[in-house]
C-alpha cells in the first residue's frame, strides 16, 4: 500500500481528491480514531463527515465510561477491560500532543443498592472483580459500602442495603476528546479532512464511493465509521438481508449547573447515570429510543430523567439546565460493536454499531480495522466481526 502526504496540510477541505489509500466515512469518535491510528501508520487517507466532525452522537453530553459486570467473563468483556484500560493513555498521548484537555478522570462509579438480595449479588460480583479486574500491577474494586462515600452523592433513600463503589469506571467530556483528535488531524501530514460530503453509495466493483453532491473518491479501501448511517451503505452491497443490520436508536441527555466535585464517582441507577465534569457542570442522561418522531429534539423523556436525577442527587434539585441534548446512535443487530472487512468485499471494512460503549472502545476498534486495512489479524471477538453480524442479520 502507497503511502502519500496530506495533500491539503493543515485540514484541507476544499475540493475532493480522484482517489485515495484509504478513505474513512464518518468524522465521530470511531472515524476519528480510525484516521489517527493511520496517520501513525502513514497511510494516505481521506476523512470524509457530511457535516462538521463529531457533530452527531458523538458530541453528546455523558461521557460515562463504564466496564461491564465482572462476572461471568469472557473474551467480550476481556476486551472492554482491556480497552478502557488502555484509553487512559491513548487519551495521555493526545493531550500531549495538542494541548487540549479531554476531561477524563478514572472516578469510579456507584451504584445504589435499594434491595437486601441486590447487595448479596454485588458481594459476589466483588469476588469477580479480584479475579478478572487486574493486569500486571494495576488492580480495580467492586467494592459494597453501607453508605455513599460523601453526604447526599447520591442521597442514602436510594441504598437501603448500600452501594456498590466500582473503582475502574471513569468518564471522559465528549466533545473535548472529539476536539482534540480533530486538532491532531487538522496538523496531520498523512489525513486529509473533508466536510460537508455525504456519501451516497458504496461501488466495490470499482473501489469507488459515490457521494450525494455528484462526486466520488476511488479508494484501496474503505472503512464505513459514519454511526447509524453506516448500516444502509453497507446494506446496498449485501443482498438478499431479510432484515437491517443494524438501527439508530434516540437518546436524550441534559447538562446541568451545580457545584459539585469534579472527581465524584458517577452514579448509575436503572438506566439513569448522573457524570459530574469539569467546571461546575454534571451530565445525567440518557434515554434509549427505538420510535421517536424527532430525532433531534427533546422531550418529556429527558424531563422524566432530570427529576429523577434532583430525587437521587439533592444538589441536583432545581439545578439551571444548560443544555438539552438528544442525538442518534448506532445499535447494530446483535448489540455488540460492528467491525471487520465486508465478506464478499473485504476492501469495505465497519467500523460503526458502538451503541453506548464507542468512546470507550474505538480506539481498539480502531486498531482493528487498521489491521484489517493491512491484511493483518484483527484482534477481536467473533460476535464484534461484520461477518457476525450479516449472518444474523440473514436468518
Amino acid at each position: 500500500m502507497g503511502h502519500a502526504d496530506n495533500p491539503a496540510r493543515p485540514g484541507g477541505q476544499s475540493g475532493s481528491p480522484a482517489r485515495a489509500d484509504l478513505v474513512i466515512l464518518g468524522g465521530g469518535i470511531m472515524g476519528l480514531w480510525a484516521a489517527v491510528k493511520a496517520e501513525r501508520l502513514g497511510i494516505g487517507t481521506v476523512l470524509v463527515d457530511s457535516g462538521p466532525l463529531g457533530q452527531g452522537a458523538s458530541g453528546g453530553l455523558l461521557g460515562a465510561l463504564m466496564p461491564h459486570m465482572p462476572d461471568k467473563w469472557n473474551d467480550k468483556k476481556q476486551f472492554q477491560f482491556e480497552a478502557l484500560l488502555s484509553l487512559e493513555d491513548e487519551i495521555a498521548d493526545i493531550e500531549a500532543a495538542t494541548g487540549i484537555a479531554c476531561g477524563y478522570r478514572r472516578s469510579g462509579r456507584l451504584i445504589p443498592l435499594p434491595k437486601p438480595h441486590l447487595r448479596t449479588i454485588a458481594l459476589r460480583h466483588s469476588a469477580d472483580a479480584e479475579t478478572h479486574w487486574r493486569q500486571g500491577g494495576r488492580r480495580f474494586h467492586w467494592h459494597v459500602v453501607d453508605r455513599p462515600p460523601q453526604g447526599g452523592w447520591p442521597d442514602a433513600s436510594f441504598a437501603g442495603a448500600g452501594l456498590v463503589h466500582d473503582t475502574f469506571a471513569a468518564r471522559v467530556s465528549p466533545r473535548s476528546l472529539v476536539s482534540a483528535l480533530a486538532a491532531f488531524l487538522r496538523s496531520s501530514r498523512h489525513v486529509r479532512i473533508i466536510e460537508g460530503l455525504e456519501a451516497e453509495r458504496i461501488e466495490p466493483a470499482s473501489n469507488r464511493i459515490v457521494f450525494r453532491s455528484g462526486e466520488s473518491i476511488a479508494f484501496g479501501h474503505a472503512i464505513v465509521a459514519a454511526g447509524h448511517r453506516s448500516f444502509p451503505l453497507l446494506e446496498a452491497i449485501s443482498p438478499s438481508l431479510p432484515r437491517p443490520i443494524g438501527q439508530p436508536v434516540k437518546g436524550q441527555a441534559a447538562l446541568l449547573r451545580a457545584d459539585t466535585d469534579p472527581s465524584l464517582p458517577v452514579i448509575f441507577l436503572n438506566g439513569l447515570y448522573v457524570v459530574a465534569h469539569e467546571g461546575g457542570h454534571v451530565a445525567v442522561g440518557s434515554t434509549s429510543e427505538d420510535a421517536f418522531e424527532d430525532a433531534f429534539s427533546t422531550d418529556f423523556r429527558l424531563e422524566d430523567l432530570i427529576a429523577r436525577a434532583g430525587a437521587l442527587v439533592p444538589a441536583l434539585r432545581n439545578a439551571p439546565v444548560v443544555e438539552r441534548w438528544a442525538g442518534l446512535r448506532p445499535k447494530a443487530i446483535d448489540r455488540d460493536p460492528m467491525v471487520g472487512p465486508h465478506p464478499d468485499h473485504p476492501q469495505v471494512i465497519a467500523l460503526t454499531g458502538g451503541f453506548k460503549v464507542s468512546f470507550g472502545l474505538a480506539h481498539r476498534l480502531a486498531d482493528a480495522a487498521l489491521a484489517a486495512v493491512k491484511s493483518d489479524e484483527m484482534r477481536l471477538p467473533a460476535s464484534f466481526t461484520l461477518e457476525n453480524h450479516l449472518s444474523v442479520a440473514s436468518r
